[in-house]
C-alpha cells in the first residue's frame, strides 16, 4: 500500500477478508494470497460463487439507478461500502443527476486506505467516507462527514448491500437497520441483499463453514426472516427476490435460482 499516509500499517495481510475475497471473485486487484486461498476454497465448494457475487453487484447498481431514475433520490448512504469497484454507488447516482451526494461507511482499514477512489464526485454533488462500524448507528449517524453531506430532511436511500450475513444474533442486524432508518424522513428508502442458504443449502453451507473457518462466521436467513428488515415500509414490486430477479436486465439471463444465494429488495419508508 502507498506511504501516504492512509492506514496501510492497519491491513492484516495475513488472514483473509471478507472484502478482499469478494474483490478478488469479482476480479479486481485488492487483495492478498490470503484472500486468493480463501476465494479459491470457496470457490471450489461452490462453482456458482462468482455468479452469486456478480449478480448481487448487479443488484446494487440496479437498484441506485432505479432509485435514482424513477424514485428521484438525490442523496445516499451506503454502509459497509467495500473496496471500491466500477462504477461505484455515486458514479451510477450522479450519472443520472450530477448534484447527488452519498456518504460511503466502512470499518475496514483497506476500504479507508483505497477511499480516494470512492471521493471522486462530480463538482456539482459531494462524496464523504466516515470509519465506522455497521454496528454503531449512532457513531454513523453522528459523523460530522454525514451531516455535512447529507441534508437529513431530505429523502435518503440507505443501502445495506451483502453485509448482514456477516451479522449474528448478537449483533440485532434488524435493530441496527431500523435504528439507522429512525432519523430518515417520509419518502426514504431501503435496499438491501441478505443472505441466505434456500436454494442451494449444501453448497452455501460449504461456502460458510469455508467463512466460518477463518473467523467469519455467517448467518443465513430465510424469506420469512428477510422480511422483518422491511417490516413498517412498503415494498417495491416485485418485492424481496433473489437478486437477479429484482429488475432483471440482459446480464440476468441464464441465471440459476440454485446459484443465488441472495435475496434483494428495494422499499419506502412511508
Amino acid at each position: 500500500m502507498p506511504d501516504n499516509g492512509w492506514p496501510a500499517d492497519r491491513i492484516d495481510t495475513e488472514n483473509a477478508h471478507s472484502a478482499r475475497i469478494y474483490d478478488y471473485i469479482l476480479g479486481g486487484k485488492d487483495y492478498y494470497p490470503a484472500d486468493k486461498e480463501a476465494g479459491e476454497a470457496m470457490t471450489r465448494e461452490w462453482p456458482a460463487l462468482p455468479v452469486h457475487m456478480r449478480a448481487n453487484r448487479d443488484f446494487m447498481n440496479r437498484a441506485v439507478r432505479w432509485l435514482a431514475e424513477d424514485a428521484g433520490v438525490r442523496q445516499f448512504l451506503d454502509i459497509g461500502t467495500g473496496i471500491p469497484t466500477s462504477p461505484n454507488l455515486h458514479e451510477i447516482a450522479q450519472a443520472v443527476d450530477p448534484g447527488a451526494r452519498v456518504v460511503y461507511v466502512d470499518n475496514d482499514p483497506i476500504v479507508l486506505t483505497l477511499s480516494q477512489g470512492l471521493l471522486a464526485s462530480a463538482p456539482e454533488g459531494r462524496t464523504a467516507y466516515v470509519e465506522a462500524d455497521f454496528r454503531d448507528p449512532a457513531a454513523i449517524l453522528g459523523a460530522p462527514e454525514l451531516r455535512e453531506t447529507l441534508d437529513l430532511s431530505r429523502p435518503v436511500a440507505l443501502t445495506v448491500i451483502a453485509i448482514v450475513h456477516f451479522m449474528l444474533d448478537a449483533d440485532d442486524a434488524v435493530g441496527v437497520v431500523r435504528r439507522l432508518l429512525e432519523p430518515l424522513p417520509s419518502g426514504s428508502y431501503l435496499a438491501m441483499t441478505i443472505g441466505t442458504a434456500e436454494f442451494a443449502p449444501d453448497e452455501v453451507g460449504r461456502v460458510a463453514r469455508e467463512y466460518a473457518a477463518r473467523d467469519m462466521p455467517m448467518r443465513l436467513r430465510t424469506l420469512a426472516e428477510a422480511h422483518e428488515f422491511f417490516d413498517g415500509l412498503d415494498l417495491v414490486a416485485p418485492g424481496i427476490v433473489q437478486v437477479h430477479k429484482w429488475h432483471p436486465d440482459g446480464g440476468a439471463q441464464g441465471i440459476r435460482d440454485e446459484d443465488i444465494a441472495m435475496y434483494g429488495a428495494v422499499a419506502r419508508k412511508p
